[in-house]
């Protein structure tokens, strides 16, 4: 019998049944020299839907983000978006495509020297015909939609982190994209700001039916925002499931949680945040010590991680 973990990637959830995936990934490779960083992945992601890409650090999920935009270029499979596959085409081919998908990157991407109204004008500038009267209404709107309306004509410097991803999420809309790709973006806030940066993301999810892309490695706002998630270990898709199934391996009583393989005591190990288990493990297989002096010493005792403070 099939272990549940490697669910088959074109499992389709039963609200998209007969829906056509608006992203979907095949067999794709990524590779930087000698380093392979991306072995064979494969996802669907439907319209309308958030999708969550988590993992540790290295793990590739970044890479495969840039992937997914065009920024790099995959050695082998295919990337398609809104049916149309995005390896093979040329710089103009792909920018057009781009005027479908937003992006918010982790820092946020603002110009300093351009108010945030600026900075969300620059796309509709640069890609539309749009009158300035026109333009200027839109800029009001996106920003109305993520708080920033009486900000507009502060610059970057002026605000806080938590006030620039929403400014660079407003900058993402401005073209009233189909997909939102989301680049770690609870990085560097504090919990309430992350929190409500979560909750944004529902809100523009539900508001304006954009599908979502979010990669982190932040738990709590995983299982905040997440309709699906997948998790990348080593450049392979570890596991693809609805969140109520990684909401069960993180809750589990410990003694089942001992009967598990593997592969699942690894997931629950990064969705839990445990200092001890199966990823803990790899790390010692090659411990600093031994490739240093030849020697082995003591492990550092390890304490239980906190719970997740948000469900």
């Amino acid at each position: 019998m099939t272990d549940p973990i490697e669910q088959d990637f074109q499992h389709t959830p039963a609200e998209h049944k007969g829906q056509e995936p608006i992203i979907r990934l095949r067999n794709l490779v990524k590779r930087f020299g000698d380093q392979t960083v991306l072995s064979g992945v494969n996802l669907d992601v439907y319209p309308g839907e958030t999708m969550v890409i988590m993992g540790g650090s290295g793990s590739g999920k970044s890479t495969m983000l840039r992937t997914m935009i065009g920024t790099h270029r995959a050695e082998e499979g295919s990337v398609e978006l809104f049916g149309q596959n995005i390896c093979g085409l040329g710089e103009e081919q792909l920018n057009e495509v781009r005027k479908k998908f937003g992006i918010l990157f982790q820092s946020g991407a603002l110009f300093n020297s351009m108010t945030i109204g600026e900075n969300v004008a620059l796309p509709l500038r640069e890609h539309t015909d749009l009158d300035d009267e026109i333009i200027d209404i839109q800029v009001k709107i996106k920003l109305e939609l993520v708080g920033l309306r009486e900000d507009a004509h502060k610059y970057p410097a002026q605000i806080s982190g938590g006030m620039k991803k929403r400014a660079g999420l407003a900058r993402a809309l401005a073209l009233d994209p189909k997909i939102l790709f989301y680049d770690e973006p609870s990085a560097g806030l504090d919990p309430v700001t992350s929190a409500q940066i979560d909750q944004l993301i529902i809100a523009l999810t539900r508001q304006l039916g954009v599908t979502s892309v979010v990669v982190t490695h932040e738990m709590d706002s995983a299982f905040t925002i997440a309709d699906r998630m997948a998790m990348l270990d080593r450049g392979v898709m570890l596991c693809l499931h609805e969140r109520a199934w990684f909401e069960h391996l993180r809750d589990m009583p410990v003694h089942e949680a001992k009967q598990l393989s593997e592969k699942k005591q690894l997931v629950r190990q990064f969705l839990r945040g445990d200092a001890d288990g199966p990823l803990a493990a790899r790390r010692d297989e090659a411990s600093y010590s031994a490739d240093l002096f030849g020697m082995t010493m003591d492990r550092v005792t390890r304490t239980p991680s906190v719970e997740p403070t948000r469900g």
